[in-house]
């Protein structure tokens, strides 16, 4: 068988666009305030970590790490998935638009796979003189730690330049833990700065201000903003003050770590005293802020990442996004979780499904079974299934299609374990049978594989039931 695959912020954002049709909104969690999974428009669960949302041109573009081809931190044999990129209009409906650039090589495997400590958290900002995107990625097999690109377009393909270097751990040993996460920041007047995490001094954060094109170090530069175990800092401006948002304290890959920030009258400081604003980032970790600026005003994104348990494989991590928002002295009011988030849209889009989230419980012949009338009579053409494999199973993935009530087997599909990806992706099979409107047909996806195992995109208010629902997609051509 063939295979393939957020009244703030509504309020803020109503300039932006001139027709307004109804306000949209995403989910971050559920009402009972479980986490859900944020699909692409093709249905594919998005696939990217650790890194931001940027504004360009009236287009939110999300860049972040992608692990669904198998990367585990930590993994020796894992390979480097590379950095994707997705754009929307209304951050409700995403295009997956690829990747940054090539990362299948041997250059980059040899530089970010399991073996490494990896490559992570994808920034780009916009230089107006250059007019070029600029990409930076944080690295650990060289000195500086980051890797700089650029790009006539913000999806790329992004071509590297020289490395970089920066004022702190210059004379640090090549490929060691020296610099560590990042932010990018232009200020009003064009100038670039990188806020990164200096992990010779245990963490302490520095800044930075970049050269005119934005691919290298100044070596103006204040260090030990923050004192020592912080990280993934946050830079933005917000009427005439700087803002500093960071992990308090730093946790790889840990859910529920705080969040801090500092403010100052420069880039370069001095810096005020640190002030935390949650102490669990709505159950995951500080990521970005995203500063959107629209004719209405600028709206200040908050992102965290909402780590997977700490697995090594985080293609099954979500995400938390919510605007700051502000007290009358300029003060960042501390964090309030919200589960949906409104956002305007004049997008007339198809419902996405809001109420899925992964589990992988398919192995040992394990079997899941979804019931479907069919609405019409015809062929059933094809049948698409959300599924993702974990950890390295030695056995495929059977879809079988039946006819409901006498368990009679109509089609059998068996996909292939090394064509899955770790990433929740539509896996369709072509069962080409006969279909009559009003009866009852069954799904079934099972697997007899003894390691690791498959997974589907279960609706959550089904979830304790003896036969919870999966995500599908059937299309039957009429006869």
């Amino acid at each position: 068988m063939k295979i393939r695959h957020q009244m703030k912020l509504w309020l803020a954002m109503a300039c932006l666009f001139p027709v307004l049709l109804k306000a949209q909104s995403f989910n971050n969690f559920n009402s009972k305030g479980e986490q859900v999974t944020k699909f692409s428009k093709l249905g594919d669960a998005v696939d990217a970590h650790d890194g931001e949302i940027a504004y360009f041109k009236g287009t939110y573009y999300l860049y972040g790490t992608s692990y669904g081809c198998g990367f585990e931190w930590g993994h020796k044999d894992a390979p480097f998935c590379g950095f994707t990129v997705y754009s929307s209009k209304d951050m409700v409906t995403w295009t997956n638009k690829g990747m940054l650039f090539d990362a299948s090589t041997p250059v980059w495997q040899t530089r970010c796979n399991g073996n490494t400590y990896g490559c992570f958290r994808p920034h780009v900002i916009y230089n107006k003189n250059t007019k070029l995107y600029v990409l930076w990625i944080n690295v650990y097999d060289n000195q500086v730690g980051y890797r700089v690109f650029t790009s006539k377009t913000p999806v790329g393909p992004f071509i590297e330049k020289d490395q970089p270097k920066l004022a702190v751990n210059g004379t640090a040993p090549v490929a060691g833990l020296n610099n560590g996460d990042h932010d990018t920041f232009v200020d009003d007047d064009g100038t670039a700065y990188l806020a990164y995490t200096d992990w010779r001094a245990k963490g302490a954060i520095a800044i930075e201000q970049l050269s005119a094109d934005y691919l290298t170090g100044t070596g103006k530069v204040v260090q030990a903003v923050t004192t020592a175990r912080t990280e993934a800092p946050a830079l933005f401006k917000r009427k005439g003050i700087y803002y500093l948002v960071y992990s308090d304290p730093n946790c790889g890959y840990c859910s529920g770590t705080g969040a801090s920030y500092r403010t100052a009258k420069s880039p370069l400081g001095p810096w005020s005293e640190g002030i935390k604003i949650s102490d669990n980032s709505c159950g995951g970790q500080p990521s970005f802020v995203s500063s959107i600026k629209l004719q209405s005003g600028d709206v200040f994104l908050f992102g965290s990442d909402l780590w997977n348990k700490a697995a090594k494989n985080e293609s099954l991590a979500n995400y938390y996004w919510a605007p700051l928002s502000f007290a009358a002295d300029g003060s960042i009011n501390p964090i309030i979780c919200q589960n949906t988030v409104a956002i305007p849209s004049a997008i007339n889009k198809k419902n996405n499904p809001t109420n899925y989230a992964p589990d992988c419980d398919i192995s040992n012949g394990t079997k899941r079974t979804q019931i479907f009338k069919a609405t019409k009579t015809g062929v059933l053409n094809a049948v698409s299934i959300s599924a993702f494999k974990n950890t390295y199973p030695d056995a495929d993935l059977l879809i079988e299609i039946g006819e409901a009530g006498n368990g009679k087997a109509l089609s059998s599909a068996t996909i292939k374990a090394d064509k899955m990806s770790w990433s929740p992706k539509n896996m369709v099979v072509h069962p080409k049978i006969k279909v009559a409107a009003g009866k009852s047909y069954t799904i079934t996806v099972s697997s007899t594989t003894t390691k690791g195992c498959f997974g589907l995109e279960y609706d959550r208010s089904t979830k304790d039931t003896a036969e919870p629902k999966f995500l599908y997609q059937l299309n039957i051509i009429a006869r």
